[in-house]
């Protein structure tokens, strides 16, 4: 080959290189940016499902708790569980009282106050 058909060809491959690096760089970038929201959905995907695991879990406890405490205040003789409904700020005070109550007596290291 002459030095001019040389130079040419070479030029012609660089020319060539530069294509395929610029084709190569946005398709890296391209592939990347799809695999980047590939891994958000599926994470999202995997938190939502488990969110929704755990509310299933919660509002089976909640609704297990709530039949036993409605079976024992309808075991309570006098209405309690209609006068409890009715008067629920009643309901709070005398938990916290018996709570308290019940935290001195088991609690007997305890000095109370007064």
């Amino acid at each position: 080959m002459r030095n001019k058909t040389f130079e040419q060809k070479v030029i012609r491959d660089i020319e060539t290189m530069k294509k395929d690096l610029a084709k190569l760089g946005d398709d890296s970038v391209t592939g990347l940016s799809r695999k980047y929201e590939q891994l958000a959905d599926d994470t999202k995907k995997k938190a939502t499902g488990a969110i929704q695991a755990v509310n299933q879990r919660v509002e089976q406890g909640l609704s297990q708790y709530n039949a036993k405490v409605q079976d024992m205040a309808d075991r309570v003789p006098g209405d309690f569980a209609k006068k409890a409904a009715g008067y629920p700020w009643v309901t709070i005070t005398m938990s916290l009282v018996f709570g308290l109550l019940l935290g001195a007596l088991l609690k007997p290291g305890r000095r109370l106050i007064g």
